[in-house]
């Protein structure tokens, strides 16, 4: 009799070892029945039962018990959290069922240039993660987030730290701005200490005058350049007359601008600086690092003019004699690039290729380049 009990609790303990060996194997062997990436979006309130059916459709996971053993395992403790996923690699149902209680939600990077404003990164945040603009302009125009650093601020124009960041899929437009705030904080206190100023810097002005400079020049070596220039003619009250301003009023008047019209100087805004001295209420777009390093050091020197030289950088001058021969001279350049594109664009619509068409397009700039560089003849 006894040997019987013993058997039949030797074949109980053999079957239990061998289930636990089969859990234990489809629960951490690893999987893929997909191609490529795969991102599947778990809705809130989703039950485990259609998770895991998600899962085995798509090829996530081969079947569906082991991802729900585990669940069940875990299911006092433990939520499934939804959100957008991205599976990339061979993942075991007990990844699978980490992976969605520890939120590993797929993040979006989204890239935000230098030198872009609200009405810039309201759309990008629209393309990028379906964010509503419009919510995103009525939020930014809170100033409270930052009045301890800028107490006259305007808005959050300047402080939207310009970088790479990473969201998920339905991230709030008050979580966004908040990174970008905290990212420009972080950007600032690493500036402040590299120039040595103190904690009596005006801020106001040091971030208006570096959205300025990073919208006239793309090149980092200008930037302080620049900085000076308004910074000498701000000192001697001269108008800064600085074309990005009188673009950015028009953007607040929602009126579409080109290239820069006598008219469009004549704009009634206070952020127009041929029409205000000064410097406007407030920045005019969101500075990079380099811009404002060199609003908290401009450079030294005695230039007081600038003029686009037609190929991305400027040209400086000390006086208003010697600016107004750079003018004339790079508009007379500019014509003659014109005159040739249209000749070159005319012998094509003939049907005959342009002469020394490679060499010219690596010699000039685009009649586009040409025509934005124009826009800074009228600089101070």
């Amino acid at each position: 009799m006894k040997k019987r009990v013993w058997a039949i609790a030797l074949l109980m303990a053999t079957l239990a070892a061998a289930g636990a060996f089969m859990v234990w194997r489809d629960l951490y062997r690893p999987f893929r029945g997909y191609q490529g990436n795969a991102i599947l979006v778990i809705a809130p309130g989703t039950h485990a039962w259609d998770v895991a059916s998600i899962f085995t459709s798509r090829g996530i996971l081969a079947h569906r018990w082991p991802f729900l053993f585990r669940y069940w395992l875990g299911r006092s403790r433990h939520r499934l959290r939804a959100g957008e996923y991205l599976f990339d690699r061979p993942l075991s149902p007990a990844d699978v069922y980490r992976k969605l209680i520890l939120g590993d939600v797929f993040l979006h990077a989204v890239v935000i240039p230098e030198g872009s404003d609200r009405f810039d990164t309201a759309r990008i945040f629209q393309q990028q993660l379906e964010l509503n603009p419009q919510e995103f302009l009525q939020v930014s125009e809170r100033s409270a987030a930052i009045r301890d650093l800028d107490p006259q601020a305007p808005t959050l124009e300047g402080y939207l730290f310009p970088d790479t960041y990473r969201f998920p899929r339905g991230v709030s437009v008050e979580t966004v701005i908040s990174a970008m705030l905290t990212r420009f904080r972080h950007v600032l206190a690493g500036k402040l200490a590299q120039s040595g100023r103190g904690p009596g810097v005006r801020l106001h002005e040091v971030v208006t005058l570096a959205s300025m400079v990073e919208k006239e020049t793309p090149a980092p070596g200008e930037r302080p350049v620049i900085a000076g220039i308004f910074a000498r003619r701000l000192a001697k009250g001269m108008a800064l007359q600085c074309d990005p301003t009188v673009v950015y009023a028009a953007r607040l008047h929602q009126r579409p601008i080109g290239p820069i019209t006598e008219q469009d100087l004549n704009i009634n805004s206070p952020y127009n600086t041929y029409r205000y001295s000064g410097l406007p209420p407030g920045p005019i777009c969101n500075p990079g690092e380099a811009s404002l390093a060199a609003a908290l050091q401009p450079a030294q020197g005695n230039t007081l003019y600038f003029v686009s030289n037609g190929h991305g950088g400027h040209v400086f001058a000390r006086t208003l004699a010697e600016h107004q021969s750079n003018v004339a001279r790079y508009r007379k350049a500019l014509a003659a690039l014109r005159r040739e594109v249209g000749s070159n664009t005319r012998r094509v619509e003939r049907g005959s290729p342009p002469q020394n068409h490679r060499e010219n397009k690596a010699k000039n700039p685009s009649v586009k380049s040409a025509q934005d560089s124009l826009q800074k003849t009228g600089h101070p």
